[in-house]
């Protein structure tokens, strides 16, 4: 089953973790200095804010999936949608490791999909994804960008352990 992943930039994190707690009642599963997330099952959403620098709003949408089955079936999506995506393939972002691929809506809105596959330690960065986001997916931001067939992703996800991002 899939779930909606919102990500917001916030710009106090403990004043936000004290809204978004009492407006979900409750608490972060994810609890970190710079980083708190929230698994909710009504509505099914992985709703999470960071204050890592980044303009305060919305940061970035996604679908996270369960299975790599689904996640095959949404970079096919992906490609159907005829818009330039950056895979990632396994990488580690807000503290948990993932295999994931992006891509951004026609206005630039970023859009995210991922399996989570374990926890991190670290928060994670990537240039890439850096250089994929300053250009709000447009091909030239990224040489990795374009229309590429889904990827094989059989070994990558497969513990089912963890939190999910």
């Amino acid at each position: 089953m899939k779930r909606l992943h919102v990500h917001v930039s916030v710009e106090d994190l403990a004043e936000s973790v004290r809204f978004y707690s009492a407006l979900f009642g409750a608490e972060p599963i994810v609890a970190k200095p710079d980083y708190a997330k929230w698994m909710l099952d009504d509505p099914r959403v992985n709703f999470a804010i960071s204050a890592r620098g980044a303009k305060a709003g919305v940061d970035h949408l996604g679908i996270q999936v369960e299975t790599p089955e689904e996640l095959r079936q949404v970079y096919s999506r992906l490609q159907q949608a005829e818009r330039p995506v950056l895979e990632e393939g396994a990488t580690t972002c807000c503290y948990a490791n993932s295999e994931k691929a992006w891509t951004s809506d026609p206005q630039g809105v970023l859009w995210e999909s991922f399996l989570t596959t374990g926890d991190s330690t670290v928060y994670g960065d990537d240039e890439t994804l850096a250089g994929f986001r300053a250009g709000r997916g447009k091909p030239e931001a990224s040489p990795c960008c374009g229309s590429k067939p889904a990827p094989v992703i059989e070994t990558a996800c497969c513990s089912g352990t963890g939190s999910k991002k």
